[in-house]
């Protein structure tokens, strides 16, 4: 694959053989991006589970203290004084009798969706639209949930969802370059430790693989794991 001439730059300045301790990799991550935008940091977590067996899948929720950077818009699926409660935590949208047919036609400008449980019937008309996009409502997730007040109000404070792929992995979003070292280690640690307590009860082996983060248009810089091997 070719990159261009600041990428080049940017992976001279880091070891590809080395595991860097969590503080000193974020501090390169931000040294390394030189797109002219806020680049993402992402983090990439390769665990040491089987993501075909349903008792060793890895998935969860947690709000990252310093959020995202993104602005997220929330879709909500309620009715009676449920829909009031999404109101007033600040939901962008609230579905009503046409949102169904919106979504199946296309529309899709909105990047959580949640839903009380009595809602479900509806949504689950939706699946083969969210599920493919991981927008679907999940209890795990917290998006499926009687108090939908609350998880708005999360997901815009920086609430993220985490699952393993088919390669197990995990990807997800820690926040923003413009960030800085410290707060993106906050947002690090937080995230790793959900991860890490989320372990199945049939992993067997060393559960963290490895783990690498990475700017949207910058190399990737792998992180020591040793203290959060379980």
């Amino acid at each position: 694959m070719k990159h261009g001439k600041n990428y080049n730059a940017s992976a001279k300045l880091v070891n590809r053989d080395k595991q860097y301790e969590t503080s000193e990799a974020l501090q390169l991550v931000c040294d390394t991006a030189k797109a002219k935008f806020d680049e993402t940091v992402e983090m990439h977590i390769r665990l040491g589970v089987d993501s075909r067996h349903a008792d060793q899948q890895v998935r969860g929720a947690v709000v990252l203290p310093n959020g995202t950077g993104k602005k997220v818009r929330t879709l909500v699926f309620a009715k009676g004084d449920k829909i009031k409660e999404a109101e007033e935590a600040g939901s962008d949208f609230i579905a009503d009798d046409d949102t169904v047919a919106k979504i199946q036609g296309g529309w899709m400008d909105f990047d959580v969706v949640i839903a009380s449980p009595d809602m479900m019937g509806v949504v689950g008309r939706l699946g083969k639209v969210l599920g493919p996009r991981g927008l679907m409502p999940n209890p795990k997730a917290g998006t499926v949930t009687p108090d939908v007040g609350k998880a708005v109000t999360e997901a815009k404070a920086g609430k993220i969802e985490y699952r393993l792929d088919k390669t197990n992995i995990i990807h997800c979003p820690i926040g923003k370059v413009s960030f800085g070292k410290e707060k993106l280690e906050e947002n690090f640690d937080t995230l790793i430790g959900a991860v890490v307590k989320a372990k199945p009860s049939a992993a067997k082996g060393q559960y963290i693989k490895s783990c690498t983060v990475a700017s949207t248009m910058g190399p990737g810089v792998k992180v020591a794991t040793v203290k959060y091997i379980v």
